[in-house]
């Protein structure tokens, strides 16, 4: 029986993670490449022993004596014949010790941590690229499939290939088109629009119940994507569950910018906020409120609060962050995309431009992760046939956004010279941010298997911002720690003491907890959220009236 490749991707683990949250950066030179292959081939030493450990290995696995495995989970080998079929045991054993040798030839080559980071990433990208079950007649599964199918299998394959090569940019597609519908399916609780300006739309969300706290939540998104990855399908969707804990909800929904708003700036996303945090007070009634970033969201709050404790300003008074990196100095996968060429030729690309292309990051950061968000669809979509899965995070993660040419240079710079460890370096709407002088209570997230922001990054955030800090470090990776409704039986997370200059000695002390980091944030913030009152009988006021009902009118450009 043959096995579908996407059997692997309905785990939340593992699927799109290359769209939210990553510091917006572009794509690697070929001038990086190279640079990164020669550092490795400069040791010729460790290269020629490696090759003829690579020699003796083959010579076993020809023979059928080798003992090499693939890795658990690894649904590239899932099909019988890889252990049965003497032929296809031989090639998946060879595939799998050069791998092995080409990997240890890189981790032993004393490379400058930024060129290992590089050599390693272009290295599992050739790696990847160049296993059998990528080629038909390297498939068995596909082989089989084809037979089955009289062929028709192979021209479903090639189809879908011509599909994605005119209308997804030669990428085989994560979702089937028009899977979901805005406002049905996906981003529907129940809500308005009750202000729109340029940049962005905000949404109210109408109380689940009679009674709600006064304290009203206003939740910052990355500009990098869509609102809606926390308004998924019912019952997987953060705001209806927030909506549930008698927590008053606003969102950003930011506009997908256009060349027209190449000039759009950190400064006026910060204003866009203010003018937000202002019209959420306004509705509400209360004179401040807690707010809720998300990925490279909170790179804005945080430079917005930096600006905000110089002005004296008390609006905000919580502030909670969702796996978001502040220092950049931190370790990370995405560090090789900081080396000073390629940060140039990520700028000059949007310059030219005008905006980086949502596709564009889409794309590169699915290439960090090539069997998951690549080769596994490639197989599924082309090799097998199929249709990839319905799924709600997929299709959000297909729904691509652009980033303004001027902002995208900003955090650019941000990213590079790490401005928001460096007191005054970074200046938001006129201010030098200095994040020590930010006095309010934070509530801050890592995941464990993130590869864009790593815990210990984001557990950094707890230190940068003055003021008591709660850390929750959540099971799952960059996305699917985020959407973790409760209720899955695989959630779990680690809440502990109060966070101090040490993550491991934290996490040494910290307990796990089954369940989701919605259930221990939504009590967090309840305790913060000020007394209950009566719910409102409708949405907005007389100064801030229903433009639209939710999700609005930017979320479907």
């Amino acid at each position: 029986m043959a096995i579908n490749a996407s059997e692997g991707l309905l785990d939340e683990d593992r699927i799109a993670e290359a769209a939210a949250g990553a510091e917006p950066v572009d794509s690697l030179s070929l001038g990086s490449v190279a640079r990164s292959l020669f550092e490795v081939a400069r040791h010729g030493d460790r290269l020629g022993r490696r090759g003829a450990k690579l020699g003796t290995e083959a010579v076993k696995a020809l023979a059928g004596r080798s003992d090499v495995e693939p890795a658990k989970g690894d649904w590239r080998f899932k099909d019988e014949a890889w252990k049965r079929n003497p032929a296809y045991r031989r090639l998946m054993d060879l595939y799998l010790i050069w791998t092995r040798e080409v990997m240890r030839a890189v981790e032993t080559a004393e490379l400058e941590p930024k060129d290992a980071d590089r050599a390693r990433f272009i290295t599992e990208i050739l790696t990847s690229a160049a296993a059998p079950t990528n080629f038909l007649l390297g498939n068995p599964a596909a082989l089989k499939r084809a037979f089955d199918t009289a062929g028709m299998s192979l021209v479903k394959g090639t189809r879908n290939a011509a599909g994605d090569a005119l209308t997804n940019g030669r990428m085989p597609r994560h979702v089937p088109r028009d899977a979901y519908e805005l406002g049905t399916d996906l981003a529907a609780t129940p809500g308005a629009v009750v202000y729109r300006d340029e940049l962005f739309e905000l949404l109210q969300y109408e109380p689940s119940g009679a009674r709600t706290k006064s304290r009203p939540v206003l939740m910052i998104p990355p500009q990098i994507n869509r609102y809606y990855f926390m308004d998924l399908s019912p019952k997987r969707s953060f705001i209806e569950y927030a909506v549930s804990r008698e927590i008053p909800f606003f969102a950003i929904s930011w506009r997908n910018p256009t060349e027209k708003q190449a000039e759009w700036s950190l400064d006026d996303y910060a204003s866009a906020v203010e003018r937000a945090i202002g019209a959420v007070c306004e509705i509400s009634g209360s004179d401040d409120l807690n707010t809720l970033s998300l990925c490279a969201g909170g790179i804005l709050t945080a430079g917005l609060l930096g600006h905000l404790a110089a002005e004296g300003d008390t609006r905000v008074h919580t502030a909670s962050f969702g796996v978001t990196l502040l220092d950049f100095d931190v370790p990370a996968p995405v560090g090789v995309f900081r080396a000073p060429p390629l940060i140039a030729l990520a700028r000059g690309r949007s310059n030219a431009d005008g905006v980086l292309k949502g596709r564009s990051l889409a794309t590169i950061f699915s290439w960090m992760r090539p069997n998951d968000l690549v080769w596994n669809y490639w197989v599924n979509n082309y090799l097998l046939g199929d249709d990839p899965p319905k799924f709600d995070i997929l299709a959000w993660n297909a729904d691509a956004t652009n980033l303004p040419g001027r902002l995208h240079g900003e955090f650019l710079e941000i990213f590079q010279e790490n401005l928001l460890v460096k007191r005054g370096a970074l200046k938001v709407l006129g201010t030098p941010v200095d994040l020590s002088k930010v006095k309010i209570e934070t509530y801050v997230t890592g995941a464990t298997a993130d590869h864009l922001t790593p815990w210990h990054g984001c557990y950094r955030t707890t230190q940068m911002i003055d003021g008591p800090s709660t850390f929750v470090l959540s099971n799952a990776g960059h996305i699917a720690s985020l959407i973790n409704p409760p209720g899955n039986p695989k959630a779990h997370y680690y809440a502990g003491p109060e966070p101090n200059g040490d993550a491991d000695g934290w996490r040494e002390k910290a307990t796990r907890q089954q369940g989701t980091w919605w259930e221990h944030w939504a009590d967090w913030i309840a305790e913060r959220s000020g007394e209950e009152r009566d719910a409102p009988a409708k949405l907005g006021s007389k100064r801030h009236p229903i433009v639209a009902a939710a999700p609005g009118q930017y979320v479907r450009e």
